[in-house]
């Protein structure tokens, strides 16, 4: 019921013995990448809440791939980050659009095990990620769409009222 996390979806970027870094896909905030950044070309982006960690920070997933330079795929098709000045030169001529690259305002994280044990207690659900979830049109319809997904055991969820007590 944490108000970061409630109905969120999140990509996991990176599990190690290290801890676990992730992107909140579904939550995007008022703001685009602009507001946010002041030394960056123009480009017409949403900016996404990616997570109460280092909020003053900004991430990217793309589908760029070997096209930027120390981008990590970390699933087929979807990579994290990469060369920030490459970024801009492949923005300012054009090479890419704002449905190959989804900008984040933070991220999620987890110290070493604590995702381990929060998945023990079954705070989460998990789900196989798509290249779809992670470039969503309609962030707002995610956390049902996933649900679907997941199958009719899940479905169920994802059209039960955010407050049931209102129904």
């Amino acid at each position: 019921m944490d108000s970061y996390f409630k109905r969120a979806v999140i990509l996991l970027g990176e599990h190690s013995e290290e801890g676990t870094v992730g992107f909140i896909l579904n939550k995007p905030t008022d703001m685009h990448l602009n507001d946010a950044l002041e030394d960056f070309p123009p480009f017409d982006a949403p900016l996404y809440f990616g997570g109460p960690v280092q909020t003053d920070t900004i991430h990217f997933l793309h589908t760029l791939g070997q096209k930027l330079e120390g981008s990590k795929e970390i699933l087929p098709g979807i990579f994290w980050g990469g060369d920030l000045e490459m970024l801009k030169l492949l923005i300012d001529t054009h090479q890419v659009t704002k449905n190959d690259i989804r900008f984040f305002a933070g991220y999620s994280g987890w110290e070493p095990q604590q995702l381990t044990e929060e998945l023990k207690g079954h705070t989460w659900l998990i789900s196989n990620c798509q290249k779809d979830f992670a470039f969503s049109e309609h962030p707002e319809e995610l956390w049902g769409e996933v649900l679907k997904t997941m199958g009719s055991q899940y479905a169920i969820l994802a059209n039960f009222p955010d407050d049931p007590s209102l129904n």
